[in-house]
């Protein structure tokens, strides 16, 4: 039996704070991270584990301390749309997409650099938000345990950037 389209609107807020650097931006939240409320919620997602090893940090499992690392690091992090159409999680199936407002958010801070956790996330970026602020985006390999061809380390090497960006002044 085929799944059917289901509109979701983006159930939770981004994580933002003032002294931010840089931008993740994935594309919506997979049913698993809807359904523990936070991003990159799929146990087999390999983001928050790479985001430690980056930082030389340990690997955060709550809300609080996911919420905390990302601050601590000078790290925004949202989804693209606010809203879609869309069978479970693949991306590939998302219609009637509906963007976030990164446009204003990004207005209001000065020297943000804006990534990409992978090409669909950078597509609907460039299609929907580049065009009004101007900001370009950076493409990083998608951490989703659908990206088979990426180990960790590799991950590690490519994400490199988002490091620098945060280390900046």
């Amino acid at each position: 039996m085929a799944e059917t389209y289901q509109n979701i609107i983006h159930p939770f807020a981004p994580v933002w704070d003032a002294q931010a650097r840089a931008l993740v931006l994935g594309t919506f939240p997979s049913v698993r991270s809807r359904e523990n409320a936070f991003y990159y919620g799929h146990p087999q997602n390999r983001f928050w584990r790479l985001l430690a090893t980056l930082y030389a940090q340990p690997e955060p499992t709550t809300i609080a301390e996911k919420t905390a690392f990302l601050i601590c690091q000078r790290i925004a992090l949202w989804d693209v749309l606010a809203s879609c159409d869309i069978v479970g999680s693949a991306d590939q199936t998302i219609r009637q997409p509906v963007p976030n407002d990164i446009a204003s958010r990004l207005a209001g801070s000065s020297g943000m650099q804006v990534f990409a956790n992978g090409q669909t996330a950078a597509a609907l970026y460039r299609r929907y938000i580049e065009p009004s602020c101007g900001v370009p985006i950076l493409t990083l390999p998608s951490t989703s345990p659908a990206n088979t061809a990426w180990s960790l380390s590799r991950l590690q090497d490519a994400w490199q950037p988002l490091r620098q960006a945060t280390l900046s002044p």
